[in-house]
């Protein structure tokens, strides 16, 4: 992905959440979550999208685990009982959710992850290569998640990313910077000449794009530690969140208002030239 790029030829470095972006995941994960809920709480409560979007404003619940386990204690909260009371085993709330998500074949996946729908193909990558980006991918999903459509799916090779376990969950912005560093550090690109110095060239701006509040907050987070780079947020509406009219315009305003420079329907709407105008004093 960085072959024939130099230091002096990055315009940008481009990285991509992966559920919502890469994937749609409103027939997967999203339902794996409410398979969940809706079994923790003995069928009496199923989340629809909106319950499930309402909590994932709120900017914390990048974990889909633990929105599960969320959803299930303010239903009990609701029935008034208390968390203590309900005694939930999160362990049990994971292997629920998983064997949901993966299927129960550990060796070979059957669930749901079987028939998510590609949002990005392989081209719209080459033509950043082409455009002088880096990119790479930071997502709150598992490694085995990530690379089977990265990997599996996409037919990438080797990418770049920092999953799940690499990196705390988002708005925390230590995984988008350590995927900056692991695209910056690549062995194929050309090591940064001493001469170099931010003074005289400053590094490349960084572009992340996710689907949720928590994806926008992680830019701003990121923002006072590193304030000599450009980081922007961009915005991408899921497949769920894009009908009907009225919920696409509160879904933006909900990206918009969490810091979004702009929110686009699909991730291969940001073409490099959108990408030049974005960063463009």
């Amino acid at each position: 992905m960085v072959q024939q790029l130099t230091w002096e030829s990055i315009a940008a470095v481009v990285v991509f959440d992966i559920d919502g972006v890469i994937r749609d995941v409103g027939g997967s994960y999203r339902r794996a979550l409410a398979d969940t809920v809706e079994q923790f709480t003995g069928g009496a409560y199923r989340p629809s999208a909106t319950d499930i979007d309402e909590l994932k404003a709120e900017g914390q619940w990048n974990n889909d685990w633990e929105a599960s386990r969320e959803l299930i204690y303010r239903y009990f909260e609701q029935q008034g009982q208390s968390r203590e009371a309900v005694g939930l085993d999160y362990e049990a709330v994971v292997a629920f959710f998983q064997s949901r998500y993966r299927g129960t074949d550990p060796h070979n996946w059957t669930g749901y992850i079987c028939q998510e729908p590609l949002l990005l193909q392989p081209t719209y990558l080459k033509s950043l290569t082409q455009a002088g980006m880096l990119w790479g991918f930071f997502s709150g999903a598992t490694r085995g998640s990530a690379s089977y459509v990265l990997q599996k799916r996409l037919g990438l090779t080797a990418p770049v990313l920092i999953a799940m376990e690499d990196a705390p969950g988002k708005p925390d912005p230590t995984g988008l910077v350590e995927t900056v560093r692991l695209l910056e550090s690549h062995p194929a690109l050309q090591p940064m000449p001493e001469a170099m110095s931010e003074a005289i060239a400053p590094p490349p701006p960084v572009i992340y794009i996710g689907d949720t509040v928590a994806d926008m907050h992680t830019v701003q987070n990121v923002r006072p530690l590193q304030p000599s780079r450009q980081w922007h947020a961009v915005g991408v509406l899921p497949p769920h969140a894009q009908a009907p009219a009225d919920y696409a315009h509160s879904y933006t305003h909900t990206l918009k208002a969490a810091g979004a420079d702009l929110v686009l329907t699909n991730v291969e709407q940001l073409t490099p030239q959108q990408i030049q105008q974005l960063i463009s004093p």
